[in-house]
């Protein structure tokens, strides 16, 4: 490894390269770098030794400071509180969740979050609730309070992030969605009325006679838009889940839209009278299982009394484990009525997770295309459904993996 370098470098610049490499690679023999750790390094090192190290190397040798790597952070709930204390001094929060994360798919750690003092010690985000929400029905009652705390917090966070952009983007597009053909005097827009009707300019008295009036819907109270959010709880949309009950408490809070939030696997349970506390919601679901999207649309059709004025998000992997044919049939239908129908593959910041491609391009032939939504992008999204204009899918749809069909 010393021989890569520019010839430029002083004698401090690569042992910093060697102790880097050094972490990275972990001290196996066949590491290269024949660099020792000590103090704070050879602890930093210890804690990622626990999670990343492999089983070949602890057979290897009994482990030496600078020496191989052995994976384990034992059972027991006190080892793993200390190892969650250690990452949080070492690492930024950003790089602790991502550890944390990988210790839970790794080494099975998923039953010590049921115990209270875990969830304690535990850095709370996205995919930690999902994990919790994963394990809630095997939950015992002394965990529960402690883990709906954490959910909270994560929720209440998102809010706090999203919930402001998301209202003035919606409030927006609802006010341009609710122009009126025939407004009342102090409603028209002028400048928009005009622009419709210049060709009906009389030159002779200089003026236009307007055929059409163009105006904004008074700001009433009444609802303009329905929503339906209908999300898949399968295993895999964890993070979507967590998103959307946000999103769907941001939405109902806003009298203009009418928000109903269904979540299905193969049976399907409406969390509408719960939007108001999105904590409520994401307890009410059931994460894992099967996936019947059919029967979950079929319920969704049948909520629907306007559907000029309708949204409806699906938000799934399209892995379709009701009839396909009768899927495609009701998305076709609800369209056909004046819905405006949007497939979301998820709803996260990890983009398209595997899905059902043929689903997909189905769905895309009948003008409902399908692609992963960051929360960033969700608001935009709406927007433009609610306005019934082309959806701002993102150029690495593409990129993902998406159908080029699925692209606008």
């Amino acid at each position: 490894m010393t021989g890569t370098g520019t010839g430029t470098g002083t004698g401090t610049d690569t042992d910093e390269r060697l102790r880097r490499w050094r972490l990275v690679l972990g001290g196996a023999d066949a590491d290269g770098t024949g660099c020792g750790l000590a103090g704070q390094d050879a602890a930093m090192d210890g804690a990622l030794a626990a999670l990343y190290g492999s089983g070949s190397d602890k057979q290897q040798g009994d482990r030496q400071q600078g020496g191989s790597r052995s994976a384990g952070l034992g059972a027991s709930a006190p080892a793993v509180a200390r190892w969650l204390g250690d990452i949080r001094t070492y690492f930024p929060s950003s790089v602790v969740q991502v550890m944390q994360r990988d210790a839970i798919d790794r080494l099975g750690l998923s039953t010590l979050l049921l115990e209270p003092e875990m969830l304690e010690a535990v850095d709370a985000d996205v995919h930690l609730v999902g994990t919790l929400l994963s394990l809630n029905k095997a939950m015992p009652e002394t965990t529960k309070e402690t883990a709906r705390a954490v959910v909270r917090k994560v929720v209440e966070d998102l809010e706090k992030k999203l919930a402001t952009r998301t209202r003035a983007t919606l409030t927006g597009a609802l006010d341009r969605s609710a122009r009126i053909q025939r407004p009342r005097h102090h409603d028209i827009d002028w400048n928009r009325t005009i622009a419709a009707n210049l060709k009906h300019y009389l030159p002779e008295y200089r003026t236009i006679v307007p055929e059409r009036l163009i105006g904004y819907g008074r700001a009433a109270q009444s609802v303009k838009k329905e929503v339906v959010l209908c999300i898949d709880q399968s295993g895999s949309m964890a993070a979507s889940v967590v998103y959307a009950s946000v999103f769907g408490a941001v939405l109902a809070s806003m009298r203009s839209i009418a928000t109903r939030l269904v979540v299905f696997d193969t049976a399907v349970v409406d969390l509408t009278d719960q939007l108001d506390d999105p904590v409520d919601v994401l307890f009410g679901t059931q994460l894992g299982g099967g996936t019947d999207i059919n029967r979950a649309l079929a319920y969704c059709q049948s909520q629907i009394t306007r559907p000029a004025e309708t949204v409806v998000v699906l938000i799934s992997d399209l892995y379709e484990g009701g009839i396909r044919n009768e899927m495609l049939k009701r998305v076709a239908a609800m369209k056909a009525s004046g819905v405006q129908f949007v497939t979301l593959l998820a709803l996260s910041d990890e983009g398209a997770p595997a899905y059902d491609r043929e689903h997909a391009a189905a769905l895309a032939g009948l003008g409902a295309p399908a692609f992963a939504c960051t929360p960033d992008l969700f608001p935009d999204v709406m927007a433009a459904a609610i306005e019934k204009r082309p959806l701002p899918i993102p150029d690495t749809a593409s990129e993902k993996g998406a159908p080029a069909a699925n692209r606008i």
